[in-house]
């Protein structure tokens, strides 16, 4: 049985463009050092940084999912995702680039049940953290933990229940291209009644263009082996276009 379900996605992400690249000047202040990388980094750079979930970059991105046609009375649901990017290098060779999803959720009835209607909140917050080699190669790739922390505000906004797993990357830039993948799979390990088993995968091709505008496929994928055969799986389709700009000196990618 096939569902099909409209949704709207809309992002935008501040790059403070903070790398792990030797100062030129010893005695250069961090907040120089910025500024520096800042201005140097051209649009294309700044794009395919920007696409690369272990980029060696702070970022704060913030996205926001609207899902249509949800339920027998076309109900929706708004989910924003805060997820900043904050990268630690570990020695010369190895850096840990850590990926937070903290969701702002409003889920309607259908999803609540009736007697709760609407309910508006913070919903469980999902931690990754990727191990990843330091320096230019052909293909970047990272791997370490992923955490699921029962951090909702109301029980109709999560699972009340911990979890845990593993969480890998890879990806490629040849030319113009930006090609690879995110997966993960997280199962329960505590706390409510919940039982977790849950894959998640995004394969993510970005194309950029002149101008620093790009365009991008990068749907969500998730298996819950945990439900029925017949709804186990959730496949989206879809595409988007997007541009990096400044304005003055903070780069953003919209």
């Amino acid at each position: 049985m096939y569902t099909l379900k409209l949704s709207l996605v809309l992002s935008l992400a501040l790059l403070p463009t903070l790398s792990f690249a030797e100062p030129t000047v010893e005695e250069t202040t961090l907040v120089e050092q910025v500024e520096m990388v800042d201005e140097d980094k051209s649009v294309e750079e700044l794009a395919k940084a920007a696409q690369n979930p272990i980029a060696s970059m702070i970022s704060l991105p913030f996205q926001n999912n609207t899902n249509l046609n949800i339920g027998p009375n076309d109900q929706t649901q708004n989910i924003m995702n805060i997820q900043p990017v904050w990268p630690f290098a570990i020695n010369d060779d190895w850096n840990f680039i850590t990926r937070t999803i903290v969701p702002v959720v409003s889920n309607p009835s259908v999803l609540t049940g009736p007697d709760n209607g609407r309910v508006d909140g913070i919903g469980d917050t999902l931690f990754t953290g990727f191990f990843s080699p330091s320096g230019s190669r052909a293909v970047t790739w990272g791997v370490g933990p992923a955490v699921l922390l029962p951090t909702a505000s109301n029980d109709a906004l999560g699972q009340d229940t911990w979890g845990a797993g593993i969480s890998a990357v890879a990806l490629a830039m040849p030319g113009k291209w930006v090609l690879g993948g995110l997966i993960s799979n997280i199962w329960s390990v505590g706390g409510g009644d919940a039982d977790i088993n849950l894959l998640t995968l995004q394969p993510f091709i970005n194309y950029n263009l002149d101008d620093g505008w790009y365009v991008v496929t990068a749907p969500i994928l998730t298996a819950n082996w945990e439900a029925d055969s017949d709804h186990r799986w959730t496949v989206p389709l879809g595409g988007g276009v997007g541009k990096i700009f400044r304005i003055g000196k903070q780069p953003i990618n919209a």
